[in-house]
């Protein structure tokens, strides 16, 4: 049989409450030493979107080249270009080095026209605006991108009078 000593609920509740607010208080004070919430940038892949740079930016930095690549034009206004899927952030610092901005940069796929074949492991591409032609996008079979991408290549050549043979 066990003995219950006076006050003993009361000790459990008062050590309870006692950890609750601690918990609390570190949740409250951890919150409070966390970086602000990022503005966040939607690019999609292959496309640019224009963007105004805070006042007095000197510097642009990408945290993943790959991802999103910028062109800062003289005027205040930056152009981000989707490069690849993913996240990264993007920087702007005055002439001092200080932070004037920080944003999340967030590359998504393209649009709906895009038709996906999966053989198997392999996968290929069709633009279908509105009659389906082939397509690279990333993740795409290793010869089906290869084949199509060369043959853009070569195309895109001959158009800017790169020259160039056509096979």
């Amino acid at each position: 049989m066990s003995t219950i000593l006076p006050g003993a609920p009361l000790r459990v509740v008062a050590v309870t409450l006692s950890w609750l607010a601690f918990a609390a208080c570190a949740a409250t004070a951890q919150s409070s030493t966390d970086q602000p919430k990022l503005d966040t940038v939607l690019v999609t892949v292959d496309q640019a979107k224009v963007i105004r740079l805070p006042e007095k930016a000197q510097t642009v930095i990408v945290g993943n080249p790959s991802i999103a690549d910028v062109t800062v034009q003289k005027n205040g206004v930056m152009v981000v270009t989707g490069k690849s899927f993913g996240t990264t952030n993007l920087i702007a610092l005055d002439s001092s080095g200080s932070l004037l901005a920080e944003s999340l940069v967030r590359v998504r796929a393209g649009s709906d026209s895009i038709l996906t074949v999966q053989r198997g492991l392999d996968r290929e591409s069709y633009s279908c605006t509105p009659t389906c032609q082939p397509t690279v996008q990333l993740g795409d079979a290793n010869t089906y991108f290869g084949q199509v991408g060369g043959q853009t290549s070569r195309r895109n050549a001959l158009a800017t009078g790169g020259g160039g043979e056509a096979k």
